[in-house]
């Protein structure tokens, strides 16, 4: 089926919808005209949903110059991944630096496509048997099985994909057995994801009057890092890297954790610079943003928060530097 919202190469995002349902069946135009501005329509096609906080390996992407989605099992990622600088521009190698070049380059080799295709393989099933489980123990079938939504700052991204913390949908937080983790949660839990938090898409359930007044106070993250959404993410990754699982360790058939973050698979095939800055969560007294291509003088993932550009001049306004 179709997606009801999706974006053109040119950038524009665009949607097809019904008018909306009444009672069993479909409304009529006075019915589901509201006034002047307003109609209730119900979407036509699929609804994509990115899961807010995690960052799964890719199964498949766009190598460069290339429109196509191709499996990250073919060979031509093989290939690519083996030295995805010979062929770049200049212009992509030079805005990277020399630091983030020979931090990629220390971990190519011709098996990080196979790694990062086994592992997206874990996590693809993994989240198949959570969702799966979730039906049976609530005595449902994919006719009646809903799914809770919980939307941050951002309700959609540039791709026309819903951005959201998902979980089954249980009116009761215990019946019939109490409410788990949202899924985003227990993959992370399950240490099949890498962490991928981007400011300020923390926590759905913290109200702020405005994106100003969620900006953390320079030279001070405390109560950003005492969120409890994000604290207890931040412990699920700390436990799964303890514990060797997933991506940490030897749950994959490969037995090897994830070489590859799957953000820098992306901007590797897209030949984009990473644009997020960056505050490193473990140093509370922090007033810098570094820059984007140096996320990885953070080494442990959870350690890192992203912030989009067009936030970083409100970060300015009260007190952060940029990284020279």
């Amino acid at each position: 089926m179709a997606k009801a919202i999706r974006s053109l190469q040119s950038g524009l995002q665009i949607g097809n919808a019904l008018l909306g349902r009444h009672g069993a069946g479909r409304g009529s135009v006075a019915q589901q005209v509201h006034d002047g501005d307003t109609i209730i329509t119900e979407l036509d096609g699929n609804v994509s949903v990115r899961f807010l906080g995690i960052d799964t390996p890719e199964v498949s992407f766009m190598l460069p110059n290339d429109n196509r989605f191709l499996g990250i099992t073919n060979q031509a990622w093989a290939d690519f991944l083996t030295d995805p600088f010979v062929n770049a521009p200049v212009e992509f190698t030079s805005s990277l630096g020399a630091d983030l070049i020979n931090h990629i380059n220390d971990r190519l080799s011709p098996t990080v496509a196979a790694n990062h295709a086994e592992h997206a393989r874990v996590a693809h099933r993994r989240l198949e048997t959570l969702v799966g489980a979730d039906m049976n123990e609530l005595g449902l079938d994919r006719d009646t099985f809903r799914l809770f939504m919980a939307f941050a700052h951002e309700v959609m991204d540039g791709f026309g994909r819903l951005l959201c913390f998902i979980n089954r949908d249980q009116p009761s937080a215990n019946i019939p057995t109490p409410r788990p983790d949202s899924y985003n949660e227990r993959l992370l839990a399950d240490g099949v994801t890498s962490p991928y938090f981007i400011w300020p898409n923390i926590n759905p359930f913290r109200a702020h009057g405005s994106v100003i007044d969620a900006v953390p106070t320079a030279g001070d993250i405390t109560n950003v890092v005492n969120d409890p959404s994000l604290a207890q993410a931040r412990q699920f990754v700390q436990q799964a890297r303890t514990d060797g699982a997933g991506i940490f360790g030897t749950d994959a058939v490969t037995a090897q954790p994830l070489i590859l973050e799957p953000f820098e698979l992306r901007f590797l095939a897209r030949q984009s610079t990473p644009s997020r800055w960056v505050i490193n969560l473990a140093d509370l007294g922090t007033n810098t943003l570094l820059r984007p291509t140096n996320y990885h003088q953070i080494p442990n993932t959870e350690d890192r928060l992203f912030i989009p550009p067009q936030f970083v001049p409100l970060f300015e306004e009260q007190g952060w530097q940029r990284q020279k």
